[in-house]
């Protein structure tokens, strides 16, 4: 069937799809199922470790899974689906730089962290320097990271439950917004990173499933054809170039740079993501953790390649025109396809993964957040390592909360953005403030304080000030499908910085800041690294260090 007939047939559905009830009870069943075992999870939560790690339990083809459920957020199940949708290629590269990215977190980073670390980032860049200062420094950084990861899901909720319940106004929005992130406070609060842990590895199992079912369903309507999917994705776009590179990025120098920066970000950005770094503090061992990234590798690249079909399916079926008219705009490609390929219940099905999806991710977002802040400020730095493990607890539940609340505030205000690009803004700060100090810690014998205090803070303060005055957030034209501007803020327009992706800049500054802060400084503890070397390379020394 020709997308052009389908146009006017779903042109009511780009304000409601399906069953406003049948999807609200479907969402209930899931969320009542998941607290019902992160309840039963949280009745092991007896000390830290169990709550920020998970009693360190996990099988490494556990915690593979679980890593999945944590990185295929609502960025690729509902924004690359829709950026390839709009897009065609350049939307695809998304997928590619988030697979290409794990390359680098498995032969640089997985095995080498778990060694080194305890429960959280700054354990490892604080290992052979001063504790203190760069505790502090890579808990602001963490803060910032998971702040724009939070955006990014929380924009994606909002898109995605508006669509289903047929709520086009800012307010409705913003209360579905809100209902997501106290949900997400209780899964954290309750269940810590176990229950959290179970939840990711249940909403992995199923978007991928859910995902390889509409693959099938699509490819089934074409024959099993791709050449015909992607015949009738092209006419469906109005004769636009979705098969060629540059319809994003190609159109100016400017865009081709951004691509550049695009891509930096998101290949280096994930050996950086603190979210994604706590999980390796989950299993027993550094072949473990190693296991973990091997499964998460697989998975992820399967899920990639159904995205591209579920895009391409989403423009040939449903249309762009639909899909930017819908209040997610490009992330209600997805649940559109659903609904054009099974009716009511797909949707309802497909929609339910996919708020699973953004519960799963918030939630881990929340407690490594959360972890930071009681374990690198209160008791690192306020506490000077003195506070038990009952007061580091209560002090991460009582941040959670507080990370909640902003985390709702924040995606209220980001509510209309596509998701994949949100979080790959979140990737460009990863990549700019943690992977350069990470790397010069456990690579570069002469690294010290200075070097990661200036890599930390000159990276993170370059990122958000070139994201500021970007076009992301002011100065972007007005939508001529929704009359509104493409910038976070309508009606204003302060950038000077050309780029959306702040990369290409921030990432070699900031490596080059940690260098400039090490060699004018004199201070190197050859002793501290030797003993880094050894634990990070062989594990000698780590198990003891994780069971206080």
């Amino acid at each position: 069937m020709s997308a052009p007939a389908l146009v006017p047939s779903l042109a009511p559905a780009a304000t409601e799809v399906g069953n406003p009830g049948l999807n609200i009870t479907i969402f209930g069943v899931f969320v009542l199922i998941t607290l019902a075992i992160v309840i039963r999870a949280s009745r092991n939560n007896r000390s830290a470790a169990d709550f920020y790690a998970g009693g360190r339990a996990f099988s490494g083809r556990q915690n593979g899974i679980a890593i999945a459920g944590d990185y295929l957020s609502a960025a690729s199940f509902l924004g690359i689906a829709g950026a390839i949708a709009l897009n065609g290629y350049d939307g695809f590269l998304y997928s590619i730089g988030f697979l290409v990215a794990w390359l680098v977190a498995l032969l640089l980073v997985a095995e080498l962290l778990r060694n080194v670390g305890k429960y959280t980032m700054a354990d490892v860049l604080s290992f052979r320097l001063k504790q203190r200062p760069v505790r502090m420094a890579a808990a602001i950084s963490t803060l910032a990271v998971c702040f724009f990861y939070l955006l990014a899901q929380m924009a994606g909720a909002g898109g995605l439950v508006a669509l289903l319940l047929g709520i086009d106004d800012k307010t409705g929005q913003s209360l579905v917004i809100a209902v997501v992130g106290v949900i997400m406070i209780a899964y954290v609060l309750i269940g810590g990173m176990k229950g959290t842990t179970w939840v990711q590895i249940i909403k992995a199992v199923l978007l991928i499933l859910g995902a390889g079912v509409m693959f099938l369903w699509v490819l089934g309507k074409f024959g099993l054809n791709l050449s015909s999917l992607l015949g009738d994705a092209v006419n469906a776009s109005g004769g636009k170039k979705v098969l060629d590179p540059g319809l994003q990025y190609g159109k100016t120098g400017t865009t081709k740079i951004d691509f550049i920066s695009l891509s930096l970000a998101l290949v280096l950005g994930t050996a950086g993501l603190p979210h994604v770094l706590m999980r390796f503090y989950t299993v027993p061992s550094s072949k473990e953790a190693r296991k973990s990234v091997e499964w998460a590798i697989w998975l992820i690249g399967i899920f990639y390649l159904f995205t591209l079909v579920l895009g391409y399916g989403a423009a040939a079926l449903v249309g762009p025109k639909v899909i930017a008219a819908a209040p997610g705009k490009a992330n209600s490609a997805a649940p559109l396809l659903a609904f054009e390929l099974g009716g009511e219940l797909l949707l309802g099905i497909i929609s339910a993964v996919a708020f699973a999806t953004i519960l799963a991710v918030v939630a881990g977002l929340t407690i490594t957040a959360s972890a930071s802040l009681s374990h690198d400020i209160y008791n690192s730095v306020i506490k000077e390592g003195r506070a038990s493990a009952e007061d580091e607890v209560r002090v991460a539940r009582i941040t959670a909360i507080v990370i909640g609340i902003l985390a709702i505030l924040g995606g209220i205000l980001a509510n209309g953005q596509n998701v994949a690009f949100l979080v790959a803004l979140a990737f460009a700060i990863a990549a700019s403030a943690n992977l350069p100090t990470i790397l010069y810690s456990l690579f570069w014998k002469r690294f010290n304080t200075r070097g990661a205090l200036w890599s930390i803070y000159g990276g993170l303060a370059i990122a958000l000030t070139l994201i500021v005055f970007s076009p992301v957030v002011s100065g972007k034209p007005v939508d001529p499908v929704t009359g509104k501007s493409l910038s976070m803020l309508q009606g204003t327009d302060f950038h000077w910085f050309p780029l959306d992706n702040p990369g290409i800049i921030s990432i070699p500054v900031a490596f080059f800041l940690g260098w400039l802060g090490t060699v004018t400084s004199k201070e190197f503890n050859a002793a501290k690294y030797a003993e880094m070397e050894v634990r990070s390379l062989t594990g000698h020394g780590a198990e003891k260090a994780v069971s206080h």
